[in-house]
């Protein structure tokens, strides 16, 4: 009997590395192993710290936080850039190189002003957070996550060992930023920037005009199922009796 080669190929990852995410695993690798070496430099210099961007004009830490990572835990940096490495080779092909860094940038920044403007609330867990310093990839890394659940929403994700459609995922992690930004004592700050970085990438891929819309349309469907349930509404067919039939 003739063998034939298997059509069923298996691959592991999104596939071969794409330049703005390659260049961004190097720069958070790098800004992490000078991390190691001075800590207290890196994190207190470039980390976002709302009292230093309000107070002493520290703009630059909207950005720059975003490449410095925890010294005292590896699995921070690893599961950022394993998130970035996940998604970002996909948008990154679909997008270009430019839109997909533009898009990071616009994330990650955004998650970092909504962390400060968060910061001014006039409830205690908010001054509390004032002066604390914020550090990590994940407000991008979670505008790469909504993004490829609006682009690929029926992609299947394995989350431990249970297969989800990309948008259950996104929906999924949402909610576990939202509970954990409101039940954390004393620092909900990063999951600010996790909700920050959601929130601007939705806003930033779907115009004002298209939400609005979306809104207006699930408002209509709304509507129309409480009419059809306050009236007793039947749908008709072929299949049905004549006198169920609307007309």
């Amino acid at each position: 009997m003739r063998r034939y080669p298997s059509s069923v190929v298996t691959t592991f990852g999104p596939g071969p590395m794409t330049p703005a995410v390659r260049a961004i695993i190097i720069a958070n690798a790098a800004v992490y192993l000078a991390t190691l070496i001075a800590p207290g430099a890196i994190v207190t210099f470039f980390g976002l710290s709302p009292a230093n961007v309000i107070e002493h004009g520290a703009v630059w830490e909207l950005a720059t936080y975003l490449f410095v990572h925890s010294p005292s835990s590896v699995m921070h940096i690893l599961f950022n850039m394993l998130a970035v490495w996940m998604f970002g080779i996909d948008l990154e092909r679909r997008w270009g190189t430019r839109f997909f860094t533009k898009y990071y940038f616009v994330t990650g920044v955004g998650a970092g002003v909504i962390t400060v403007l968060v910061s001014l609330l006039p409830f205690d867990w908010a001054r509390a957070a004032y002066p604390v310093v914020t550090i990590g990839a994940s407000g991008a890394v979670y505008g790469l996550l909504i993004a490829w659940g609006l682009i690929f929403p029926d992609r299947q994700i394995y989350f431990i060992i249970f297969p989800m459609s990309a948008r259950m995922f996104v929906v999924l992690a949402g909610v576990v930023a939202f509970v954990s930004a409101i039940g954390a004592s004393g620092g909900p700050v990063a999951n600010v920037a996790h909700l920050g970085g959601l929130l601007v990438g939705y806003l930033y891929l779907k115009p004002p005009r298209e939400i609005r819309l979306s809104l207006q349309y699930h408002l209509t469907r709304w509507r129309m199922e409480r009419m059809r349930r306050r009236f007793d509404v039947h749908r008709g067919g072929r299949d049905r009796d004549w006198r169920d039939r609307i007309h």
